[in-house]
């Protein structure tokens, strides 16, 4: 009978743990409910990384300049959030390779039936009661209660918890390159798309700017052409430049919606946000003087090519730690328990056991020798790897190069180009008044003017454009430096 409801009981609550675990998992796992509990976790001081919303915050009302829009951008963006949880998922491996120094501490509670000798009497020995006249052949059903505390240290493992620490002390210090080397890209995008938005404001200015232009010359032509003193090819004419006129700044301001939603997007934030844009046109840092002080500049800095020289680092790491699997490993241990039929643990049934067990895996199959082969190979291509990189940077850097100079000779040329185009101009509209120019010489003038304001302006911000890639080339939006090239307002 007694047998009968120890098998009832454990039923029972086999069952209860089934159907526990079956509803529990039902409806957990969604979308909106994991984004709601991250976001309670977050509200409650748990959980500190969680963002609020799949937009992040705006930036400040009012104006804000390039130095503001890239601090938004690097709290707001999904790409940083993502490198933030990788370098904590790096710190979380540093502290369980550590745990591997530290004793683990074990609490167990047993219950058993059988009809095994061997347990019957290992059981009856532990709990003290043996009984003096037994049959170890058929000790018949028996039911047993234990409980106790397990201890264990690891005295001696071929290295490899030592190593695994250094190993993940250095995937923490890659993910924290990692997470610059994506600053510096992120920082250089934001520059960039920051001044495409200027450049199609200014565009917009200059378009406002021809329309009122030609709108002037238009109302002056009707009243000349009414009192007889115009033809009406040229009012004609001038109505049609007016529409190009309107086209262009319809252009120019699409153009312009187009960059902010660019830029709201790279600050993570809806492109529906109202930005505006203020501060400095020029960046302010200091440049290399020619190509070989640049690269050596990229070489120290770039934080990309410093992590995969850190994953080399790491590679070789690895490399030790599989080697380390052929020696032994050597752990103490000790355990405090007692036993019960009963299960009342009255009688003074404590037990202890302590000892040293070395553990020497003689023959695993060709296992370790395979993870040894496969950790060299990794090292081969981080190596590899390294020389991919250097490769890149040194591109880089010369083309960044290039362009910069491109850039600053293309817009000297463009700004001589601007006060030729404003002087011919002048001198055409005087004609045109006066009436020994043609309509049709002064609207090539206004819109060669027009051209030349376009491209100087295209040339300025192409410069500052060419100097954000250079920093970007050189690792200077990376920080420590990042905060000495963009000043703040």
């Amino acid at each position: 009978m007694k047998r009968e409801q120890a098998l009832s009981t454990i039923c029972l609550a086999a069952a209860a743990v089934f159907v526990l675990s079956g509803c529990s998992g039902a409806g957990r796992y969604t979308y909106d409910r994991i984004r709601a509990e991250a976001a309670a976790e977050k509200s409650a001081g748990r959980w500190e990384g969680c963002p609020d919303s799949p937009m992040g915050k705006a930036p400040a009302a009012g104006p804000f300049s390039i130095a503001g829009a890239v601090d938004v951008a690097i709290e707001n963006n999904p790409d940083m959030e993502m490198a933030e949880a990788r370098i904590g998922q790096s710190e979380a491996m540093i502290q369980e390779a550590r745990a591997a120094f530290l004793p683990v501490l074990t609490a167990y509670g047993e219950y058993t039936q059988a009809d095994a000798p061997s347990a019957y009497l290992f059981k009856t020995i532990d709990a003290r009661q043996l009984p003096a006249h037994i049959d170890f052949n058929a000790p018949g059903w028996f039911e047993n209660y234990e409980i106790g505390l397990q201890a264990r240290i690891n005295l001696f493992h071929g290295g490899r918890d030592l190593l695994r620490k250094h190993i993940a002390a250095t995937g923490l210090t890659i993910q924290k390159l990692d997470r610059k080397s994506l600053e510096n890209v992120l920082t250089a995008s934001v520059i960039r798309t920051y001044y495409n938005c200027l450049a199609a404001e200014d565009f917009i200015r200059i378009a406002e700017g021809s329309v009122s232009t030609v709108q002037a010359q238009l109302q002056a032509a009707r009243v000349r052409y009414e009192a007889g003193g115009a033809l009406r090819s040229d009012v004609l004419s001038l109505d049609v430049r007016l529409a190009q006129a309107k086209e262009d700044m319809v252009r120019a301001r699409n153009s312009h919606s187009l960059s902010l939603a660019a830029l709201a997007n790279l600050l993570g934030v809806d492109p529906e946000c109202p930005l505006e844009l203020s501060g400095p046109r020029n960046l302010t840092m200091e440049l290399p003087e020619d190509y070989p002080s640049a690269l050596a500049l990229a070489l120290e800095r770039r934080p990309d090519l410093q992590g995969v020289r850190y994953r080399i680092v790491q590679s070789r790491m690895n490399v030790d730690a599989a080697r380390a699997e052929h020696l032994p490993r050597l752990d103490a241990q000790g355990r405090i328990y007692a036993d019960d039929p009963q299960g009342g643990f009255e009688t003074d049934g404590k037990n202890w056991t302590a000892g040293v067990v070395l553990t020497w895996d003689l023959f695993s199959g060709g296992g370790t020798r395979a993870r040894v082969v496969q950790s060299k190979k990794v090292l081969e291509e981080m190596l590899a790897a390294d020389a991919k990189t250097v490769q890149a940077v040194r591109l880089e850097v010369k083309t960044a190069c290039l362009a910069l100079a491109e850039a600053r000779a293309r817009l000297e040329v463009s700004e001589a180009s601007v006060a030729q185009a404003e002087e011919s101009l002048r001198l055409v509209k005087r004609q045109y008044e006066g009436g020994s120019a043609t309509v049709t010489r002064y609207l090539d003038a206004e819109l060669a003017r027009n051209l030349a304001r376009i491209r100087s302006t295209a040339a300025f911000y192409d410069r500052e454009k060419a100097v954000a890639d250079l920093g970007r080339a050189l690792g200077y939006w990376a920080a420590p430096y990042r905060g000495t090239q963009v000043k703040k307002e």
